[in-house]
């Protein structure tokens, strides 16, 4: 499994490099030069707010993207070039997943966790995929037309004559590729940006106890995505401002976002896979996420890491790297009334009441074995639902929330 694991990541790596450097030399030839723009700031806010939109729901922003294109398509030749998140073989069955999930999101409140939570960690890897899909191939094709668009307005250079023996047209030579070198990358890093901020609210849904907070966090996100679609219509500098906004606090989130993401990728493959069932906890150290309980050494939440247990020394030690490739850290870990609370899709370590480390799925069931590993004198304990104000804020990275002992 860690071999397929590693293959899968190096896949997804060559998608999101290689794709868009493909993307960038050949999509000007692939796709016909399209028509002037009137207003050259309405297609370039144009262009960012499409960016913006698909990085916040991929799948639903690819679709609606899709559907616009093939509406503003004149004739049938028109619409027979188009790519092929335009066509309805794409159109429809993304628009129906689409659907599924705002179904499983309405109902979700209703419904009892055990029923919901498979459905979360599916919506979770959809979003992954269709994200990677998106940034290989939607976003490179998109922002090469803005090349276009930029070079089809470029004034046109002088014809230089020699004794009117010959003519060098330099307006002649094509510079769309060498734009688009420079287009695609930006393009592929705002919408990295701001798709992880987006991907964070999967994350959190997770983690999440309460249907009708799952419900909230994405009608949230849906309700942004209208909000920049319709201001690309209406008015082309408001639909740039938004965008910049959004982008700038996506960027300003990054790592909060980031470990969000980490935990909801590792969350998602241990589910999905079962691998509870192959997983023993090792004597000396294990990964696990932290919580508030080392905020204060400054490591932030949810930071993924190895809890290794130094028995010559007496001590607990936690050990990390920020960003995941940065060199390695280490804080000692003091608790005063350590147990493991078990939770129903994923178990904590804690400190009285408080959430030192959250357990990924794979401890489930292996908690007896962390006890002992650890010697954490507060044994096993069951635990309920969070409270709903506790949750929120524990989610957000506010204090820790309180668990009810049942």
């Amino acid at each position: 499994m860690k071999r397929l694991s590693i293959v899968c990541l190096i896949l997804g790596l060559l998608a999101v490099v290689a794709v868009p450097a493909w993307a960038a030399t050949s999509a000007a030839k692939a796709e016909p030069a399209p028509a002037a723009d009137k207003s050259p700031i309405g297609a370039i806010s144009k262009t960012v707010a499409t960016v913006t939109g698909i990085a916040i729901s991929p799948l639903l922003g690819t679709g609606a993207l899709g559907v616009y294109e093939r509406f503003t398509a004149k004739t049938d030749a028109e619409k027979a070039k188009l790519p092929w998140y335009a066509q309805w073989s794409f159109i429809l069955p993304a628009l129906g997943i689409v659907g599924v999930c705002a179904a499983k999101d309405s109902f979700g409140a209703i419904l009892p966790p055990g029923m919901k939570k498979p459905l979360d960690v599916l919506e979770t890897i959809e979003n992954k995929a269709t994200g990677l899909v998106a940034a290989g191939a939607v976003v490179p094709f998109t922002m090469s037309s803005l090349s276009k668009m930029i070079a089809s307005h470029a004034p046109a250079a002088p014809v230089i004559e020699s004794t009117g023996l010959a003519a060098i047209h330099i307006g002649a030579i094509d510079g769309a590729w060498l734009l688009n070198l420079l287009t695609v990358p930006f393009g592929i890093a705002v919408f990295v940006v701001v798709w992880m901020a987006s991907h964070a609210i999967n994350a959190l849904i997770l983690l999440s106890p309460w249907g009708a907070i799952d419900a909230a966090l994405k009608g949230a996100r849906t309700a942004l995505l209208g909000i920049i679609t319709l201001s690309a219509t209406l008015n082309p500098w408001i639909s740039a401002a938004l965008s910049l906004v959004i982008i700038v606090t996506a960027y300003l989130v990054a790592g909060w976002a980031f470990r969000l993401t980490i935990f909801g990728t590792v969350f998602s493959w241990e589910f999905l896979t079962g691998r509870k069932f192959r997983f023993k906890p090792v004597e000396r150290e294990n990964k696990v996420f932290s919580s508030t309980q080392l905020v204060k050494q400054g490591v932030p939440m949810r930071t993924y890491g190895r809890l290794v247990n130094e028995p010559e020394n007496g001590k607990l030690v936690f050990a990390y790297k920020p960003w995941m490739v940065l060199p390695e850290k280490t804080v000692t870990v003091t608790m005063n009334a350590p147990s493991v609370g078990k939770g129903l899709f994923f178990s904590t370590v804690r400190d009285g009441e408080r959430t030192a480390f959250v357990l990924p799925p794979r401890y489930r069931g292996h908690e007896e074995a962390v006890v002992r590993i650890y010697r954490l004198e507060g044994g096993v304990q069951d635990a309920g639902l969070l409270k709903a104000w506790g949750t929120l804020r524990e989610l957000f990275g506010g204090s820790a929330a309180k668990a009810q002992v049942v």
